[in-house]
């Protein structure tokens, strides 16, 4: 396996430049330390504090450039440094080797500072005038700072130095930009001496994608193969002999018959990381795609960047095929269903399962013991590339879809062309849940995943549902229910774009409640105005709840009223109790694939909209005037031509 000189000048992420702020006591050798790395000779005369310096690409392996901001710990500097020192992407902090105070300065003032201006970025402590230090002072390096690094572990190095002599200064600048570009902290649990979870979870993908016969180990050719794509340089036998010794002295689980196991490739990742050799790990990571956060890096994900606000996105059918395989083979018993180890060993192979948190938490149907469907599963990731296909596409690949990544997301058609149209196209429909408290928005959106209404907590924020619905003649639609909370529409209505990813509204009330009504009444009338302002307009239905109760009568008329004025359907009558409310999820689908009817018009809008009509034929007219006139004038042309001719 590569190490050394073989991963140390791949590539170092995305980053042109490093820049390392150099602070310290005044008198520790900050300015000649500069200076001397500068011009690579110790200068005699140097300026108390030096103007930036840039040390070129060329000076270090990674081909990456270092600007050097040296500083002045005096009072009357102290904001400008405190500003540089939160610009910096990593510190140098200078102690004076013969003057022991600014050694125990660092731990009693510079690096509490540090913390204090919540500057979270590699630290390295760096001894100045090494010559100059008391022989009869023989401890150790490692001796004095091991305490000092065990209670700040934003130190990444400590190292000493002579600018007189030139004694390791580059070394400390390459150490502070090796750091950066290679940061131990992603990847590795210094506390614990392991391996983070995340970078675990990354190198296991990697693992899996070299593993060809998928036969749980990485045999000769694979090894080689993987050494090659990574680092341009085939291992020789003698070397993956060696490689495999190390690992089973060591862990003898690493290696088996078949070659290298996935225990052994961790363990190897690791022990470079203990052996300083962090840049090999990172040269893999980055060969794969990987950024500093250990996420695939965009270049990786061709997401659909250029879409109108109301197109939205969707899986394609190859990646619902790709994904109903995954399915089919995580269901080991083929009871139709994935447990939650089952999701948790699907997505091990990303930085995290992705429905771990809001708003994908609860969104979908589960069993009493947190099974999941085909169905359910399908709906998740709809429900995921409709709110955020970065993240669906990324965790598509993280579980090893293999086709090209562009093919598995696809745009829809802008909603304004479907209502031209008068039809759609789209197989995943949003629908935006309106209405007051205890209206019964969360009974909707939990009947559409199956719980029990002795199972359903009102929800107080936004939250969404998402499931499959089966409509007329076997066709499949997958429906997406987001609760609006009354006391967030009028932020969200301050947003021009806001019912652009709206396929279709719905509106609940307390039909035994008047005042339940009014508010929805207002409620309807605010986003029927938006929409008409916006050109965002949305098919709306009324949801008359609770209809199991007695219906308050102002409720039952002033309803009917506003549903005939606007020009929507009558509100539909709905009990959690008394019917299955499967029929309104199939309404829903219905209004949404008919994206030209069910818009409410308001009177304003139905004047704007007769104002824009009778503009538009009175241009009409203008333009038939002009054209009549051009002919006749031509005939008239044409006339006097013929005239002249035959006098």
């Amino acid at each position: 396996m590569a190490g050394g000189s073989v991963g140390y000048s791949r590539s170092s992420g995305s980053r042109t430049v490093v820049r390392v702020v150099v602070a310290g006591d005044r008198g520790t050798g900050k300015s000649s330390l500069i200076a001397a790395a500068a011009s690579e000779s110790f200068q005699e005369n140097v300026p108390s504090v030096l103007p930036p310096t840039r040390l070129p690409a060329d000076f270090f392996p990674d081909h990456v450039p270092v600007t050097l901001i040296d500083t002045s710990s005096s009072l009357e500097n102290r904001g400008k440094l405190n500003e540089e020192l939160k610009r910096a992407d990593a510190i140098v902090l200078t102690y004076a080797c013969d003057q022991p105070l600014t050694l125990s300065h660092l731990s009693s003032h510079w690096l509490h500072e540090l913390r204090r201006l919540e500057v979270k970025v590699p630290v390295i402590i760096v001894g100045c005038k090494l010559d100059l230090r008391d022989e009869n002072n023989q401890m150790s390096l490692e001796q004095v700072m091991s305490p000092i690094m065990q209670k700040f572990r934003e130190i990444e190095t400590c190292i000493e130095c002579s600018a007189a002599t030139m004694i390791q200064v580059p070394e400390a600048f390459y150490y502070a930009q090796k750091a950066v570009l290679h940061p131990t902290s992603p990847l590795f649990d210094q506390e614990n001496q392991c391996l983070r979870e995340r970078c675990a979870r990354a190198l296991r993908r990697i693992f899996v994608l070299c593993d060809h016969d998928m036969d749980g180990a990485l045999n000769d050719v694979e090894l080689n193969e993987f050494q090659v794509k990574c680092f341009n340089a085939p291992l020789q036998p003698a070397e993956i002999v060696g490689v495999k010794r190390v690992v089973h002295e060591k862990i003898p689980a690493g290696v088996n018959q078949l070659g290298l196991t996935l225990t052994g490739f961790l363990f190897l990742h690791a022990l470079f990381i203990e052996k300083g050799r962090i840049e090999t790990t990172w040269a893999v990571l980055r060969k794969f795609g990987y950024d500093d956060y250990l996420k695939l890096r965009d270049d990786f994900l061709p997401v659909p960047s250029k879409r109108a606000p109301d197109q939205s996105v969707e899986l394609t059918s190859e990646a619902v095929e790709f994904l109903s395989g995954v399915f089919r083979l995580f269901d080991t018993d083929n009871d139709g269903a994935l447990q939650p180890t089952d999701l948790d060993e699907l997505f091990c192979t990303a930085p995290e399962s992705p429905w771990d948190g809001a708003p994908y938490k609860d969104a979908a149907e589960r069993t009493a013991r947190g099974d999941i469907s085909l169905n359910a599963f399908l709906s998740q990731w709809a429900l995921m590339t409709a709110l955020d296909p970065h993240r669906s596409l990324a965790n598509l690949v993280y579980i090893g879809y293999g086709g090209d990544p562009a093919s598995a997301l696809r745009i829809t058609r802008r909603r304004s062309v479907d209502r031209k149209k008068q039809r759609t196209e789209r197989n995943v429909f949003q629908c935006f849940v309106f209405g007051p408290r205890s209206a019964g928005k969360s009974s909707l959106l939990n009947s559409l995943l199956g719980r029990p209404l002795s199972k359903i907590n009102s929800a107080t924020g936004e939250h969404y549902a998402a499931n499959v619905v089966d409509q007329h003649g076997g066709c499949k639609r997958t429906l997406l229910l987001r609760e609006i909370p009354e006391d967030g529409v009028k932020k969200f209505l301050s947003n021009r774009e806001f019912l652009a990813a709206c396929d279709v509204a719905v509106f609940v009330y307390d039909s035994s409640d008047e005042k339940s009504w009014k508010s929805t009444k207002e409620l309807l009338l605010d986003v029927a105005r938006h929409g008409e302002e916006s050109g965002y307009g949305v098919p709306c239905l009324l949801i008359s709840a609770k209809d199991d109760l007695d219906p308050h009568p102002v409720a039952i008329r002033d309803s009917l009223k506003v549903s005939q004025k606007l020009g929507i359907e009558a509100p539909i009558p709905l009990s959690m109790k008394l019917s299955n409310p499967h029929n309104i999820f199939g309404r829903i689908i219905s209004a949404a694939e008919h994206p030209h009817l069910g818009i409410p018009e308001t009177e304003t809008g139905r004047k704007r909209k007769q104002y824009q009509q009778l503009v538009n034929r009175s241009l009409i007219y203008v333009s038939i005037g002009a054209a009549v006139t051009v002919v006749g004038l031509a005939g008239y042309r044409a006339y006097a031509a013929n005239r002249s001719t035959s006098n």
